[in-house]
């Protein structure tokens, strides 16, 4: 029977569902009301045009001036608005003056509109100052002045400038700045005058440094910027927050001093709105990718710098895990004695404060805190029916809210004290929530601007697992890991569930129980999905990331086949027979490693841009350093290849047990991927086809991974 229509029609369903990406929150101050306007962003994908498109919608709350805790009305909506080749948008902080940068055909413009008309509009392209301006979340910025006639943005040096010859030559190699950034090779901050409307290019930047994520100090003669060093050459940057760099300060007189510590790395700085304060993520230089960051606060009158959040080593159950995300453009009280944001909890995406006069951190969701609910019976949810009538009921109220099914709230923005958060679980898609900061001792009210365009019926549940004791790590004993399992609620035809396993990549990142179109898809189809967060994600304090260091392919692979055994035992609507194991890079990696050290237990694997063989890999991917590092070598900028430390890359990779897989295999590789090369799947397809083993490779990035074969 061929499933195909299925699946399409499937993964259309819930490919198609929309996620708010930004917000921004404007304050309006009548004799009896406060009037809010949350102008927020969304995504969502077209299949039709094979993208994914971006809209704007607009909502307008309403609270009594003399109570400020909770909101009287919601009012409808306004329309979704299309989004039509904007690069990168900010709002100004008196006028609300929009800058919007949007692409036409070979051009780039910069945009500025009030709230009647666009008022300027200026051709960057045709002002040859500068190149491409950087949209990207690494470096990108558009920052306004405090007195909104200036406007702040990073984009590419001129080619016109005096540089090396491989600006002018093509024939001349240029670096760049890897993976998703394969265009950002010598970023520059440009400065508008929205008076003159002329553009000129900051001076004063150490010529060793790349600047991004730009944004003005008070008084607005002098910004703040980080600065990524890129001598003697430039490493990946792209999910790497282990990247040696620093917090500077420029005048516009080209005077430049660093503000942090040498031989760190940093991030995301966030000026209070007092602006007395400026606080930014730290980490260290090398080592994991993706590690539990500290935040520091740097008061600007006396010039210290203090630890506001330190890292966390090892989380006690149900405590702050660390700071493992970048912070979101806005996350300041309007007191600016408290700062908010989003980080890993385990299995969970959590919101969190921290009060800067007690360095107390608190909890801001109404999700449980305490231990993860038992594997069974798995927690059902309410009828889609019962769920409809509550939103139904508090939607004629003029509010509407959801069952507490969340399992990850990601914070977009907290301004007036006002925060928008993005919440989903398994079964539920993102949705929009709001909620005034609450007082010491006090909960959040929260309320749901858009509640979901579907729910599914699908159970999910959350659990721990605890290595054995040969399993153990000696050097950080004692760590668990945990896991998602999402299931259908009914069984379509069979007695048993067939279960997917599905394994993230990084090494060093998380599948928190929030929504993933992939495995909602599987679970449409009738397939069990279980999403192992192994010992080296985030979310489990630092010590779990770093008991990965040297143990790649051993810990990281025992780990997932822990925890299917685990939920095997403890689950009896699986089937132990029907298993597939996919995933992508480092997920990838694990995928091939199991079905070639398990070859009777898993029956399918699927691997996007897998690493296969770390050996071949050392001289083409961008974050040679975690080819070192991941096998237990220290790195160096000048390391130079040892029989020793290829040995051991070679002994850590999937390539060894080839010959053991029997399994089918679907290789997706990406042609042009500079951290993961194609040619890594190659080695493992050569290998299969030479033993006459099942196995396909697309050479390209699926959206949709096709494993009718379990279901015959």
């Amino acid at each position: 029977m061929d499933h195909s229509g299925q699946i399409t029609g499937v993964y259309g369903e819930v490919s198609c569902l929309p996620t708010p990406v930004s917000a921004h929150v404007s304050e309006e101050q009548l004799p009896e009301l406060r009037i809010y306007t949350v102008a927020t962003e969304w995504s969502q994908g077209d299949l039709v045009r094979g993208s994914r498109l971006r809209y704007s919608q607009q909502w307008t709350l309403i609270r009594d001036s003399n109570e400020h805790k909770s909101i009287r009305t919601v009012l409808p909506p306004g329309p979704c608005v299309p989004v039509s080749r904007e690069l990168l948008s900010g709002l100004s902080p008196i006028r609300s003056l929009r800058a919007v940068v949007r692409e036409t055909v070979g051009h780039q413009l910069l945009e500025i509109w009030d709230q009647h008309c666009l008022r300027k509009c200026l051709n960057l392209t045709a002002l040859n100052k500068h190149g491409r301006v950087y949209d990207d979340a690494q470096f990108g910025c558009l920052s306004w002045s405090e007195c909104e006639n200036k406007l702040l943005y990073v984009a590419e040096k001129s080619t016109h400038d005096e540089e090396s010859a491989c600006r002018t030559d093509r024939s001349v190699y240029c670096e760049d700045w890897g993976e998703a950034l394969t265009n950002k090779s010598v970023p520059v901050m440009c400065v508008v005058n929205m008076q003159s409307g002329s553009v000129s290019v900051l001076q004063g930047v150490p010529p060793d440094v790349s600047p991004g994520q730009a944004l003005w100090a008070p008084g607005s003669q002098s910004v703040f910027f980080v600065g990524w060093y890129h001598e003697p050459f430039r490493l990946g940057l792209k999910y790497c927050s282990n990247r040696r760099s620093a917090l500077f300060k420029l005048d516009l007189d080209g005077n430049c001093e660093s503000l942090s510590g040498d031989n760190l790395s940093v991030s995301c700085p966030r000026l209070s709105p007092d602006g007395s304060t400026l606080i930014y993520q730290q980490g260290q230089v090398f080592g994991p990718h993706s590690q539990c960051l500290s935040l520091q606060q740097l008061d600007l009158k006396s010039g210290k710098t203090s630890t506001l959040l330190d890292v966390v080593n090892r989380p006690h159950t149900g405590e702050f895990a660390g700071v493992y995300e970048a912070l979101p453009p806005c996350c300041w009280s309007a007191d600016s004695q408290r700062v908010v944001f989003s980080s890993a909890r385990r299995n969970w995406k959590d919101l969190f404060m921290v009060d800067r006069r007690s360095n107390k951190v608190t909890s801001l969701s109404d999700n449980p805190l305490p231990d993860p609910p038992p594997l069974l019976p798995p927690p059902p949810p309410p009828p889609p029916t019962h769920l409809h009538h509550q939103e139904h009921k508090r939607e004629q109220e003029g509010l509407f809210d959801l069952p507490k099914l969340f399992g990850s709230w990601k914070l977009l923005t907290v301004q007036k004290d006002l925060m928008v958060v993005c919440c989903s679980s398994p079964n539920t898609p993102p949705t929009l929530r709001v909620g005034f900061l609450p007082s010491a001792g006090e909960a959040v009210t929260w309320q749901t601007l858009q509640q979901p365009i579907m729910t599914f019926d699908f159970h999910w549940t959350v659990l721990d697992v605890t290595p054995p004791q040969d399993e153990d790590n000696t050097h950080y004993s004692g760590l668990d890991f945990g896991a998602v399992l999402v299931k259908p609620s009914r069984l379509l035809h069979e007695a048993k569930i067939p279960l997917v396993v599905f394994i993230h990549g990084g090494p060093h990142s998380q599948f928190p129980a929030e929504w993933n179109t992939t495995t909602a898809g599987l679970a449409k189809l009738g397939f069990a999905v279980l999403m192992v967060n192994y010992r080296g994600s985030t979310g489990f304090g630092q010590d779990s990331i770093l008991s990965l260091i040297g143990q790649i392919g051993s810990q990281d692979v025992k780990d997932v086949q822990r925890a299917v055994l685990t939920v095997l035992r403890m689950d009896n609507t699986l089937d132990p027979k029907r298993l597939a194991v996919i995933g992508g890079s480092h997920g990838g990696f694990l995928s091939c490693h199991l079905v070639g050290q398990y070859p009777e237990f898993y029956k399918a694997c699927a691997a996007r841009n897998p690493v296969i063989n770390a050996a071949t890999l050392l001289g083409t991917s961008d974050i040679v350093d975690w080819r070192y590092t991941s096998v237990g070598f220290q790195y160096s900028y000048d390391q130079i290849p040892t029989a020793e430390a290829l040995a051991a890359m070679l002994e850590k990779s999937p390539i060894r047990h080839a010959a053991q897989i029997k399994a089918p295999v679907l290789l997706m590789l990406g042609g042009r991927d500079k951290r993961v090369s194609p040619h890594q799947g190659l080695e493992l397809y050569k290998a299969l086809k030479s033993r006459a083993l099942p196995v396909r490779y697309n050479r390209e990035d699926i959206k949709y991974i096709h494993l009718k074969k379990l279901h015959q």
